[in-house]
């Protein structure tokens, strides 16, 4: 085993050890991350020649989604979808009654992460998607997802 790659293994072990929450999930460099042309691949090639790395990824609101298409999503996942939508309430960290982009991304993302982080688990009818762009603002900070590429 070549330096690098037992580098590569104790980074991994110690990112894995330290994270505090458990979005650690493995795709191949294939997975289409819903075709979001957004996407920034964090890549190395490693000792073959093989393209490899990490990436985050988050659940939020297409730019070009409707607000009235939005906020039919926010309304459900904070009802029947279980997403816990305190910090969207006012004077929450991330209330912000002028972005509705915002919101729903919080309240996407929340989702997105609670139900197995698959590409049916962030759609909303279509107003949402993937994305390697953290969509974090001021004290709302959203937790993301690991990708390992190979």
């Amino acid at each position: 085993m070549g330096i690098c790659n037992l580098s590569s293994i104790l980074f991994l072990i110690i990112l894995i050890s330290t994270t505090p929450f458990d979005p650690f999930t493995l795709a191949s460099s294939e997975t289409n991350l819903n075709k979001n042309p957004n996407l920034k691949t964090i890549s190395k090639a490693n000792d073959d020649g093989e393209s490899s790395g990490i990436e985050h990824v988050w659940c939020v609101a297409k730019n070009n989604a409707e607000d009235v298409n939005l906020q039919a999503a926010i309304d459900w996942a904070c009802g029947n979808g279980g997403v816990d939508c305190g910090p969207i309430e006012q004077n929450k960290a991330c209330y912000d009654p002028t972005n509705i982009q915002s919101t729903a991304s919080y309240v996407f993302n929340d989702y997105y992460r609670k139900n197995g982080q698959t590409d049916e688990s962030c759609n909303f009818s279509g107003v949402a998607a993937l994305s390697s762009l953290d969509p974090s603002y001021g004290e709302c900070k959203m937790q993301f997802r690991y990708v390992l590429f190979y």
